[in-house]
């Protein structure tokens, strides 16, 4: 993969970051910061929270780039230090972050929020992550649904660390975080196989 398609990548992955982000502060409304602008009618001030947003959007798109270079770096320093071991390494490094993303979240919530919602927000977490490499498998190999599922679960919750740090799970700019580093991690992996058969096309021919 060549450097234009490593900034074309980057540029659209970017630009998802910002659409998601907008688009999911619609719904969320943190604080009510647009019916603030629309009741008495503020048009400067609702394009300075849609820019806001957008803003928050580009930086959990850029979280989610790191991660996801990161992600590609760890694969193979993997594959060469456990070699076939690899695959149940990853699966038991899935298992201790689902079990990290429930309890130390119902920890630090000294139990004001039931367990039950901890659990509900991982297993949507994994269910979305297990859907996604799937596809993953189904369009390369069999063998990727692995590595698919631990940069679709594990990853992301590391990247969602500092808002699980500061206890923001459940909240506004916690929703909007997690959506954005899963739209974008979601392109990126579905994205990554074609621009490679297509750089491999080219030298082919």
């Amino acid at each position: 993969m060549n450097s234009r398609k490593v900034v074309n990548l980057f540029l659209k992955t970017l630009a998802i970051g910002g659409l998601v982000g907008l688009i999911v502060s619609f719904f969320v409304n943190v604080n009510g910061s647009y019916t603030e602008n629309l009741d008495p009618f503020n048009f400067f001030g609702l394009i300075g929270v849609m820019l806001f947003f957008i803003g928050h959007g580009l930086l959990y798109s850029a979280v989610s780039q790191t991660g996801f270079f990161a992600y590609l770096y760890v694969h193979r320093l993997g594959l060469s230090i456990f070699r076939s071991f690899w695959p149940i390494v990853q699966i038991v490094l899935i298992a201790f972050v689902v079990f990290d993303l429930i309890y130390f979240p119902y920890k630090n919530s000294e139990g004001d929020v039931s367990i039950l919602w901890f659990i509900l927000a991982a297993a949507a977490l994994v269910i979305y992550g297990w859907i996604i490499a799937k596809i993953k498998a189904k369009e390369t190999k069999k063998h990727a649904f692995i590595p698919a599922l631990f940069f679709m679960v594990a990853i992301t919750v590391v990247e969602w660390v500092p808002a699980l740090r500061i206890g923001l799970i459940g909240s506004d700019f916690s929703l909007i975080m997690i959506i954005t580093l899963l739209a974008c991690n979601t392109y990126q992996l579905l994205i990554l196989h074609r621009l490679n058969d297509s750089s491999n096309n080219k030298v082919k021919k």
